[in-house]
């Protein structure tokens, strides 16, 4: 294993068609590989606009299969470029049962593993459950040539089980693909308690963990069908380093390709310094696995 690791993440707009989004990724995807990426992450559902604002059966025709077409061409350009990739798409499994799933392609071209969305949101705008199935791979690491990577999609960054069971399962790194932003009628004080929230509880995930984290998110206004309103993406992807300090971090509306270089020691060191994993009582957690205690 390489004691550093150069890790980069693709915040881009995903409001074109199919293709032109495909092209955008792609382009950065070599640009990271450029800077010698031996990893980059790409944001949730990166080759569509933001479907779920609406339910419309109509939608089901983005799905594809996986292996498929997409996966085929990321496949390539990550053999090619000997570099990892993760990649999240609209899976369609069989007719009516249909996942959010992160592919992650090794250095060799091949599938290292999928993670399927596990908690599916259903809000005003982000109506998920209609499309997505919850995942049922569990919260496994996916093993690739760079190490263990924990990867997670969107809503799944907002629970403290999710990161803290693939660290246990020895993730490395943990990783949030998301499309995530504001409702514009909200007011501007309301938008910044969102946002610094989003940012908060990913980087407590860093820090309880003592792993890096690194979120991708998409930017860009992506109007909902039949309606004046949608959802202003807000960007600020970033990547934090074990402690929960911003390694790197972008804005809330530009297309930035992110990179910096991951220490390996280092994480070591500071899971050796803060040894949450040894001080945990897991004698006295059992009432976890409840919805609430009465």
């Amino acid at each position: 294993m390489k004691s550093t690791l150069i890790v980069s993440a693709i915040q881009q707009p995903c409001n074109e068609g199919r293709q032109t989004n495909l092209e955008l990724s792609i382009e950065k995807i070599h640009a990271a590989a450029a800077e010698h990426a031996d990893l980059v992450v790409l944001p949730e559902l990166h080759l569509d606009p933001y479907f779920c604002q609406n339910e419309d059966y109509h939608h089901f025709d983005l799905a594809q299969t996986i292996p498929g077409q997409t996966t085929e061409i990321l496949a390539d350009l990550a053999k090619k470029l000997r570099i990892v990739i993760v990649s999240t798409l609209f899976e369609k499994r069989t007719p009516g049962l249909y996942h959010n799933t992160a592919v992650v392609f090794d250095k060799d071209g091949s599938i290292a593993g999928k993670y399927r969305k596990m908690h599916i949101p259903d809000d005003p705008g982000f109506y998920e459950k209609y499309y997505f199935t919850p995942g049922d791979l569990g919260f496994n690491p996916i093993t690739t040539s760079i190490g263990k990577l924990g990867v997670l999609i969107c809503w799944d960054q907002w629970f403290p089980e999710a990161a803290r069971l693939m660290v246990l399962a020895g993730a490395e790194i943990l990783i949030y693909p998301t499309a995530i932003g504001w409702d514009a009628n909200d007011f501007d004080e309301e938008q910044q308690r969102q946002l610094d929230a989003w940012l908060t509880i990913q980087r407590s995930h860093a820090v309880a963990n003592a792993v890096p984290v690194i979120s991708c998110n998409r930017i860009g206004f992506e109007q909902a069908p039949d309606s004046e309103s949608g959802i202003q993406f807000w960007g600020n992807s970033f990547i934090a380093g074990p402690q929960g300090e911003f390694i790197i971090r972008a804005n809330e509306s530009d297309t930035k390709l992110l990179t910096c270089k991951l220490d390996r020691a280092r994480n070591e060191r500071v899971r050796q310094i803060w040894p949450y994993l040894r001080d945990r009582r897991i004698d006295e957690y059992g009432q976890l696995n409840k919805r609430f205690i009465d």
